[in-house]
């Protein structure tokens, strides 16, 4: 017999033939294939048990196991059994400092002379990493998550009166379920302004999720754990007022918050590649035109699916968002300030100075602020 495989469509064809009383002579002419081919697989078919017309309505897998013998090789790759009880040995060894995969197989050849060469040797370990390196897919629920990150690449913007060039960090905030985005441009990643944007997102998108995760960043996670990270006491406040439940994704695991690393590389994608020749002159305008980028974005359809992020967000994931509160959360600091002799206070944080009425001149008064706000009072009455 020939080593070449027939094909399942010429296997049914014999059958065809064999009905309608072709002679083995006859198909092999009409087919093109030889004689001893035809001949041992009309051995095989008639051999298994079941009428012509019963093989003919066969799917091609039952009749390839009446046609073909087993497809496992009768001499089995002594090599291949070989390497593969090695296999575990060899990832394990790949994963430590220094040990690359010439150096594995320098030492197997000198165990296996006979051994896979070196290019069959690394196919092998390749495919096997792949294999063992599946990963879990995750489906969401509509409301239930806000995925946070930082963008590894900064914005920028020119002061008006320094022609200085501001760096931005940009935050990406995303609810994984519909891929609703929110996208801000801070002056700074410092908790202050960090708390006021998340503000900004959960008013963007008209409710709260059930749970907020991020990675470890300093600004929200005070101690890194796998199971049981310590958070900051003003996130967990944050967290508390808008009834969401914190969590934080395992240290050098991205796979952990794999939707908001994707609207990351989107971002770059659709928001920074459209303004990289643009030029703005304050934090305002340069947010403004990532939001009408961000628009765009949410407008784009997804592929293989008739929706866009928005109607998926408007039609199925924000009705299931909580309530907001009915005011916003808010970091209020509080110091105390003299009255200079030119009725301005200055505030240490920032160091500006921040003017009161005359009258109060050399009177230690009380300062309540905030990002936005600096409120003066004297006596538990505000006076500026």
């Amino acid at each position: 017999m020939s080593n070449k495989l027939v094909t399942m469509q010429q296997v049914r064809l014999v059958i065809h033939h064999l009905i309608r009383k072709a002679t083995q002579r006859e198909i092999s002419r009409e087919m093109g294939i030889s004689r001893n081919t035809v001949s041992s697989y009309v051995i095989r078919l008639s051999g298994a048990g079941f009428t012509l017309q019963e093989l003919q309505e066969m799917d091609d897998s039952s009749l390839a196991g009446i046609v073909y013998p087993s497809l496992q090789e009768k001499n089995l790759d002594k090599r291949k059994i070989d390497i593969t009880n090695r296999l575990p040995y060899l990832l394990s060894e790949l994963g430590r400092t220094g040990v690359t995969r010439l150096l594995l197989w320098k030492e197997y050849r000198k165990e296996v002379p006979a051994g896979y060469e070196y290019p069959q040797f690394c196919t092998v370990l390749a495919c096997e990493k792949k294999m063992s390196g599946a990963s879990m897919h995750f489906e969401y629920q509509p409301g239930d998550l806000l995925l946070v990150d930082f963008a590894g690449d900064l914005l920028s913007y020119i002061d008006k009166d320094s022609g200085e060039v501001i760096t931005c960090p940009v935050l990406v905030c995303v609810l994984p379920y519909s891929g609703y985005s929110y996208v801000r441009a801070m002056t700074n990643a410092t908790l202050p302004l960090l708390i006021k944007a998340l503000n900004e997102c959960l008013a963007f998108m008209g409710g709260a999720p059930l749970n907020f995760k991020s990675d470890n960043m300093k600004q929200i996670v005070y101690k890194s754990c796998r199971y049981e990270p310590v958070f900051t006491e003003m996130i967990q406040q944050w967290a508390l007022h808008n009834q969401i439940t914190l969590q934080a994704a395992r240290v050098r695991k991205p796979k952990d918050k794999a939707p908001v690393e994707s609207e990351v590389r989107l971002a770059y994608q659709r928001i920074y590649a459209p303004l990289r020749d643009k030029q703005f002159y304050s934090l305002s305008e340069l947010n403004i035109a990532i939001s009408e980028q961000l628009s765009e974005h949410h407008q784009t359809p997804f592929q293989k699916r008739d929706q866009n992020r928005y109607t998926r967000f408007m039609q199925e994931e924000q009705p299931c968002l909580q309530s907001l509160p009915a005011g916003e959360f808010s970091i209020k600091h509080t110091v105390g300030a003299k009255v200079q002799k030119n009725y301005h206070i200055i505030l240490g944080e920032d160091w500006h100075q921040y003017s009161v009425p005359f009258s109060y001149i050399g009177k230690t008064v009380q300062l309540i602020y905030d990002t936005d706000t600096v409120e003066i009072f004297l006596k538990h009455q505000r006076i500026a």
